[in-house]
């Protein structure tokens, strides 16, 4: 075992794939000779060689179309978009073609491919650096998206990704990129994609999040720790495919739910898991289920930001006025 932050732990996932398999490319705006904005990269273009980790112009819907070709020709690309925002001039591809050529071509062709995306706010970024676009991926037939939290689900859920058939979108919650550190193992493993963990026992609450929104519900319950509540903290670790099971399953034992997402409110992924909640174990319910989301509006600048992010102070008493009701 070693200790690793998310940074470390999404790099040795990369290091040990381009190892085993010689059809993965890793390439991307900065990705070769600097290693990323984020230093994700760092080193691996060294180690593996430019033909094989490599810059790219800054081209968004470039770097996915190249990517596509790459993918239905045998290769396994894995391609940055370097934050959140400029994924955006990409959505041609992602969208009308990438998550579409499986049932296109009747199955004659998958898309092995991942797209890492840095996402999220609470750097004090400018514009298009801090935006939580997962809505827009997990409502796309064709597409998997991932969301870890810990550096040791990072390195397990990215070997997964980059061995599935299909497209994943690999979104890393850059704001906890170097915040948490814990002992990951050195050798390869997998954790499957579509399945959450319950990260604590509960009875009386359960809390839903994902990303960096796991780590304000776990300061928010330590907050209300001398009010003796019994919360199930449940980490969703896939926005798509939905553990639809783990989650039912939890709120028939306590009889409420608060979901914490980062994203917007109106149609996000808060909305969706309240849906599968009224519909798969509303005669459990004790209190109408909540969210606590990002506002409808673009993400504010450095000086808004802390307006707009969801606060402890803000899932702690929302925690409490559920378990109240």
């Amino acid at each position: 075992m070693k200790v690793m932050n998310l940074v470390q732990a999404i790099n040795d996932a990369l290091d040990i794939k381009l190892k085993e398999d010689t059809e993965i490319v890793v390439y991307g705006e900065d990705v070769g000779v600097e290693g990323g904005v984020f230093r994700v990269t760092e080193a691996l273009q060294v180690k593996h060689g430019a033909d094989r980790v490599f810059d790219s112009p800054l081209a968004e819907s470039g770097i996915a179309g190249t990517a596509l070709g790459m993918a239905i020709s045998g290769m396994k690309p894995i391609i940055e978009m370097q934050f959140d925002g400029f994924s955006y001039p990409a959505f041609n591809q992602i969208f009308s073609h990438i998550s579409r050529f499986r049932n296109r071509t009747r199955g004659k062709f998958t898309v092995p491919m991942v797209i890492r995306i840095p996402y999220g706010g609470g750097i004090n970024a400018l514009e298009h650096h801090s935006e939580s676009p997962e809505a827009y991926f997990g409502h796309t037939p064709g597409l998997k998206v991932v969301i870890p939290s810990t550096p040791y689900d990072a390195k397990g859920l990215l070997i997964s990704a980059i061995e599935d058939p299909d497209p994943v979108i690999f979104m890393e919650p850059k704001r906890i990129y170097r915040a948490i550190k814990q002992e990951v193992p050195e050798e390869a493993y997998r954790i499957p994609l579509g399945r959450a963990k319950v990260l604590q026992q509960g009875e009386q609450i359960t809390v839903i999040a994902y990303g960096a929104m796991i780590r304000e519900v776990q300061k928010a319950i330590a907050l209300l720790k001398s009010e003796g509540y019994s919360v199930e903290l449940i980490d969703l670790r896939s926005i798509w495919p939905l553990d639809r099971e783990t989650i039912t399953k939890s709120v028939h034992k306590t009889g409420r739910a608060l979901v914490v997402t980062e994203a917007p409110q109106s149609y996000g992924p808060a909305a969706e898991l309240i849906s599968i909640i009224n519909e798969e174990a509303f005669l459990s319910l004790e209190a109408p289920p909540s969210r606590l989301t990002g506002f409808d509006t673009v993400i504010p600048l450095p000086l808004g930001e802390k307006h707009y992010m969801i606060s402890p102070e803000r899932i702690a008493a929302e925690i409490d006025r559920l378990i109240r009701y």
